[in-house]
Protein backbone atom coordinates (compact mmCIF):
# COMPACT_ATOMS: atom_id res chain seq x y z
CA UNK A 1 0.00 0.00 0.00
CA UNK A 2 3.08 2.36 0.52
CA UNK A 3 4.33 1.60 -2.16
CA UNK A 4 1.47 2.27 -4.48
CA UNK A 5 0.83 5.76 -2.70
CA UNK A 6 4.60 6.60 -3.32
CA UNK A 7 4.22 5.94 -6.74
CA UNK A 8 0.84 7.94 -6.90
CA UNK A 9 2.45 10.90 -5.09
CA UNK A 10 5.52 10.56 -7.61
CA UNK A 11 2.93 10.45 -10.66
CA UNK A 12 1.03 13.43 -9.31
CA UNK A 13 4.91 15.93 -8.98
CA UNK A 14 5.67 14.71 -12.46
CA UNK A 15 2.03 15.42 -14.07
CA UNK A 16 2.34 18.74 -11.99
CA UNK A 17 5.71 19.81 -13.51
CA UNK A 18 4.40 18.37 -16.93
CA UNK A 19 1.70 21.27 -16.66
CA UNK A 20 3.81 24.00 -15.17
CA UNK A 21 6.38 23.11 -18.01
CA UNK A 22 4.03 22.98 -21.04
CA UNK A 23 0.93 25.13 -20.10
CA UNK A 24 2.48 27.90 -18.58
CA UNK A 25 5.62 27.83 -20.36
CA UNK A 26 8.05 27.53 -17.18
CA UNK A 27 11.59 26.93 -17.81
CA UNK A 28 12.73 24.67 -14.64
CA UNK A 29 16.25 25.62 -13.02
CA UNK A 30 16.53 24.04 -10.21
CA UNK A 31 20.48 24.48 -10.51
CA UNK A 32 20.05 27.99 -9.08
CA UNK A 33 18.76 26.55 -5.95
CA UNK A 34 21.81 25.37 -3.70
CA UNK A 35 23.33 28.56 -3.88
CA UNK A 36 20.35 30.07 -2.19
CA UNK A 37 21.05 27.80 0.74
CA UNK A 38 24.70 28.09 1.12
CA UNK A 39 27.22 30.16 -0.33
CA UNK A 40 31.20 30.39 -0.32
CA UNK A 41 32.65 33.00 1.73
CA UNK A 42 35.87 34.67 0.25
CA UNK A 43 37.09 36.03 3.15
CA UNK A 44 36.48 32.81 5.54
CA UNK A 45 37.27 30.11 3.30
CA UNK A 46 33.91 28.79 4.28
CA UNK A 47 30.64 27.56 2.95
CA UNK A 48 28.21 29.54 4.95
CA UNK A 49 24.08 30.10 5.39
CA UNK A 50 22.28 32.12 2.53
CA UNK A 51 18.92 33.54 2.57
CA UNK A 52 17.02 30.22 2.50
CA UNK A 53 19.08 28.74 5.55
CA UNK A 54 19.13 31.94 7.32
CA UNK A 55 15.51 32.38 6.80
CA UNK A 56 15.07 29.02 7.96
CA UNK A 57 17.28 29.88 11.26
CA UNK A 58 15.38 32.65 11.90
CA UNK A 59 12.10 30.59 11.92
CA UNK A 60 13.36 28.05 14.46
CA UNK A 61 14.79 30.77 16.40
CA UNK A 62 11.29 32.53 16.37
CA UNK A 63 9.23 29.83 16.64
CA UNK A 64 11.45 28.60 20.20
CA UNK A 65 11.43 31.52 21.82
CA UNK A 66 7.52 32.23 20.87
CA UNK A 67 7.04 28.75 22.24
CA UNK A 68 8.70 29.42 25.36
CA UNK A 69 6.93 33.01 26.32
CA UNK A 70 3.71 31.50 25.28
CA UNK A 71 4.24 28.48 27.75
CA UNK A 72 5.04 31.42 30.44
CA UNK A 73 1.78 33.44 29.42
CA UNK A 74 -0.64 30.38 29.12
CA UNK A 75 0.74 28.40 32.42
CA UNK A 76 -0.07 32.07 34.40
CA UNK A 77 -3.80 33.30 32.55
CA UNK A 78 -4.08 29.36 32.59
CA UNK A 79 -4.09 29.58 36.42
CA UNK A 80 -6.64 32.39 36.37
CA UNK A 81 -9.11 30.79 34.61
CA UNK A 82 -9.20 28.17 37.25
CA UNK A 83 -9.04 30.80 39.95
CA UNK A 84 -11.75 30.87 42.15
CA UNK A 85 -11.32 34.32 42.38
CA UNK A 86 -14.34 35.87 39.88
CA UNK A 87 -12.00 38.82 38.95
CA UNK A 88 -8.83 36.78 37.53
CA UNK A 89 -11.03 34.63 35.93
CA UNK A 90 -12.52 37.42 34.15
CA UNK A 91 -9.22 38.20 33.24
CA UNK A 92 -8.14 35.35 31.80
CA UNK A 93 -11.15 34.68 29.60
CA UNK A 94 -11.19 38.29 28.36
CA UNK A 95 -7.13 37.65 27.30
CA UNK A 96 -8.58 34.05 25.23
CA UNK A 97 -11.55 35.58 23.76
CA UNK A 98 -9.90 38.62 22.29
CA UNK A 99 -6.51 37.11 21.45
CA UNK A 100 -8.35 33.69 19.39
CA UNK A 101 -11.12 36.01 17.66
CA UNK A 102 -8.76 38.54 16.33
CA UNK A 103 -6.93 37.60 13.41
CA UNK A 104 -3.73 37.26 13.83
CA UNK A 105 -2.45 39.66 10.98
CA UNK A 106 -4.78 42.34 12.99
CA UNK A 107 -2.41 41.32 16.07
CA UNK A 108 1.22 41.43 14.17
CA UNK A 109 0.57 45.35 13.14
CA UNK A 110 -1.32 46.59 16.04
CA UNK A 111 2.37 45.29 18.25
CA UNK A 112 4.61 46.63 15.47
CA UNK A 113 3.62 49.98 14.58
CA UNK A 114 2.71 50.21 18.60
CA UNK A 115 5.33 47.94 20.63
CA UNK A 116 8.19 48.57 17.69
CA UNK A 117 7.50 52.57 16.77
CA UNK A 118 6.62 53.43 20.53
CA UNK A 119 7.72 51.32 22.92
CA UNK A 120 10.49 49.56 22.59
CA UNK A 121 12.74 52.87 21.00
CA UNK A 122 11.30 54.92 24.43
CA UNK A 123 12.87 52.44 25.97
CA UNK A 124 16.16 52.61 24.32
CA UNK A 125 16.59 49.00 23.54
CA UNK A 126 18.01 49.43 19.72
CA UNK A 127 20.43 52.18 21.14
CA UNK A 128 20.88 49.94 24.13
CA UNK A 129 22.00 46.78 21.41
CA UNK A 130 24.24 48.81 19.37
CA UNK A 131 26.30 50.20 22.52
CA UNK A 132 27.33 46.02 23.60
CA UNK A 133 31.02 44.84 23.06
CA UNK A 134 31.01 43.15 19.36
CA UNK A 135 30.70 39.57 21.64
CA UNK A 136 27.27 40.62 22.81
CA UNK A 137 26.32 41.56 19.54
CA UNK A 138 27.25 38.47 18.08
CA UNK A 139 25.33 36.20 20.88
CA UNK A 140 22.34 38.39 20.36
CA UNK A 141 22.54 37.83 16.91
CA UNK A 142 22.57 33.74 17.05
CA UNK A 143 19.80 33.89 19.86
CA UNK A 144 17.71 36.88 18.53
CA UNK A 145 18.39 38.85 15.28
CA UNK A 146 20.99 41.04 14.05
CA UNK A 147 21.22 44.52 16.10
CA UNK A 148 19.36 46.42 12.72
CA UNK A 149 16.86 44.03 13.30
CA UNK A 150 16.01 43.10 16.68
CA UNK A 151 13.57 45.79 17.41
CA UNK A 152 11.46 44.26 14.61
CA UNK A 153 12.30 40.85 15.64
CA UNK A 154 10.66 41.42 19.29
CA UNK A 155 7.83 42.90 18.61
CA UNK A 156 7.01 39.90 16.40
CA UNK A 157 8.33 38.11 19.52
CA UNK A 158 5.76 39.76 21.49
CA UNK A 159 2.84 39.15 19.03
CA UNK A 160 3.82 35.51 18.19
CA UNK A 161 3.75 34.98 22.13
CA UNK A 162 0.52 36.43 22.86
CA UNK A 163 -0.82 35.26 19.62
CA UNK A 164 0.47 31.55 20.94
CA UNK A 165 -0.36 32.05 24.40
CA UNK A 166 -4.02 32.03 24.37
CA UNK A 167 -4.38 28.48 22.76
CA UNK A 168 -1.66 27.39 25.25
CA UNK A 169 -3.91 29.32 27.93
CA UNK A 170 -6.93 26.55 27.09
CA UNK A 171 -4.42 23.39 26.95
CA UNK A 172 -3.38 24.45 30.80
CA UNK A 173 -7.01 25.26 31.61
CA UNK A 174 -7.74 21.51 30.40
CA UNK A 175 -5.28 19.56 31.55
CA UNK A 176 -5.90 21.33 35.35
CA UNK A 177 -9.25 20.52 35.19
CA UNK A 178 -9.05 17.36 33.71
CA UNK A 179 -7.85 15.71 37.36
CA UNK A 180 -10.51 13.91 38.69
CA UNK A 181 -12.87 15.76 41.76
CA UNK A 182 -11.52 12.65 44.07
CA UNK A 183 -7.93 14.15 44.10
CA UNK A 184 -9.04 17.99 44.59
CA UNK A 185 -10.86 16.43 47.63
CA UNK A 186 -8.49 14.20 49.03
CA UNK A 187 -5.65 16.57 49.15
CA UNK A 188 -7.95 18.97 50.82
CA UNK A 189 -8.61 15.84 53.17
CA UNK A 190 -4.96 15.72 53.76
CA UNK A 191 -5.06 19.27 54.99
CA UNK A 192 -2.50 20.91 52.47
CA UNK A 193 -2.66 24.30 51.08
CA UNK A 194 -3.92 25.50 48.01
CA UNK A 195 -0.15 25.93 47.23
CA UNK A 196 1.16 22.85 48.08
CA UNK A 197 -2.33 20.39 46.33
CA UNK A 198 -1.39 22.52 43.11
CA UNK A 199 2.21 21.77 43.26
CA UNK A 200 2.45 18.26 44.43
CA UNK A 201 -0.56 16.36 43.92
CA UNK A 202 -2.74 18.26 40.57
CA UNK A 203 0.45 19.53 38.51
CA UNK A 204 2.29 16.13 37.93
CA UNK A 205 -0.90 14.90 37.09
CA UNK A 206 -1.62 17.74 34.75
CA UNK A 207 1.41 18.12 33.01
CA UNK A 208 1.50 14.28 31.47
CA UNK A 209 -1.59 15.44 29.96
CA UNK A 210 -0.39 19.05 29.16
CA UNK A 211 2.87 17.97 27.41
CA UNK A 212 1.50 16.41 24.25
CA UNK A 213 -0.80 19.37 23.26
CA UNK A 214 1.78 21.83 24.20
CA UNK A 215 4.38 20.09 21.86
CA UNK A 216 1.71 19.96 19.37
CA UNK A 217 0.82 23.49 19.80
CA UNK A 218 4.63 24.10 19.34
CA UNK A 219 4.24 22.79 15.21
CA UNK A 220 1.47 25.61 14.86
CA UNK A 221 3.35 28.12 15.99
CA UNK A 222 6.22 26.97 13.76
CA UNK A 223 3.21 27.58 10.52
CA UNK A 224 2.20 30.57 12.37
CA UNK A 225 5.01 32.26 12.42
CA UNK A 226 5.06 33.04 8.84
CA UNK A 227 2.60 35.80 9.36
CA UNK A 228 5.88 37.84 10.75
CA UNK A 229 6.78 37.74 7.01
CA UNK A 230 4.29 41.21 6.31
CA UNK A 231 6.43 43.39 8.68
CA UNK A 232 9.68 42.89 7.01
CA UNK A 233 11.12 39.66 9.59
CA UNK A 234 14.12 37.52 7.74
CA UNK A 235 12.34 34.25 8.32
CA UNK A 236 11.85 31.68 5.56
CA UNK A 237 8.59 32.72 3.74
CA UNK A 238 10.31 36.45 3.60
CA UNK A 239 13.46 35.54 2.52
CA UNK A 240 11.50 33.19 -0.21
CA UNK A 241 9.37 36.13 -1.06
CA UNK A 242 12.27 38.29 -1.56
CA UNK A 243 14.08 36.00 -3.70
CA UNK A 244 11.00 35.23 -5.86
CA UNK A 245 10.60 39.03 -7.22
CA UNK A 246 14.47 38.70 -7.60
CA UNK A 247 15.38 35.17 -9.50
CA UNK A 248 11.69 34.81 -11.19
CA UNK A 249 12.37 31.13 -9.91
CA UNK A 250 8.52 30.91 -8.72
CA UNK A 251 8.33 26.92 -8.35
CA UNK A 252 11.26 26.22 -7.28
CA UNK A 253 11.93 28.72 -4.72
CA UNK A 254 8.19 27.77 -3.03
CA UNK A 255 9.08 23.81 -3.53
CA UNK A 256 12.13 24.32 -1.76
CA UNK A 257 10.51 26.17 1.36
CA UNK A 258 7.95 23.69 1.17
CA UNK A 259 10.14 20.86 1.63
CA UNK A 260 12.24 23.04 4.56
CA UNK A 261 8.70 23.67 6.19
CA UNK A 262 7.96 20.41 6.57
CA UNK A 263 11.25 18.74 7.50
CA UNK A 264 11.18 20.89 10.22
CA UNK A 265 6.96 20.23 11.37
CA UNK A 266 7.22 16.71 10.47
CA UNK A 267 10.69 16.62 12.90
CA UNK A 268 8.43 17.94 15.60
CA UNK A 269 5.45 15.48 15.16
CA UNK A 270 8.03 12.08 15.41
CA UNK A 271 9.14 13.62 18.26
CA UNK A 272 5.68 14.32 20.02
CA UNK A 273 4.75 11.20 18.98
CA UNK A 274 7.70 9.39 20.79
CA UNK A 275 6.62 11.49 23.95
CA UNK A 276 3.10 10.57 23.60
CA UNK A 277 4.75 7.03 23.53
CA UNK A 278 6.59 7.59 26.60
CA UNK A 279 4.14 8.95 28.85
CA UNK A 280 1.86 6.54 27.92
CA UNK A 281 4.43 3.63 28.88
CA UNK A 282 5.37 5.84 32.16
CA UNK A 283 1.88 5.89 33.24
CA UNK A 284 0.80 2.28 32.47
Amino acid sequence: MDVILLLLILAAAAYFAYKVKVGLSYKWNWAAIPQYLFRYDQETGRWVPNMLIQGFLTTIRLSIWATIFATIIGTIVGFFRVSRSLFWRLIGGTYVELTRNLPPLVLIFIFYYFVGDQILPALGLEEFIRTRSEGTQKLLTVLFAAPSLFTAFISALITLSIFEGAYITEIVRAGIQSIEKGQWEAADALGFSKWQRMRSIILPQATQRILPPLAGQFISTIKDSAIVSVISIQELTFQGMELMSTTYLIFEIWITITVMYLILTLSCSLTVERLEIYLKKKTA
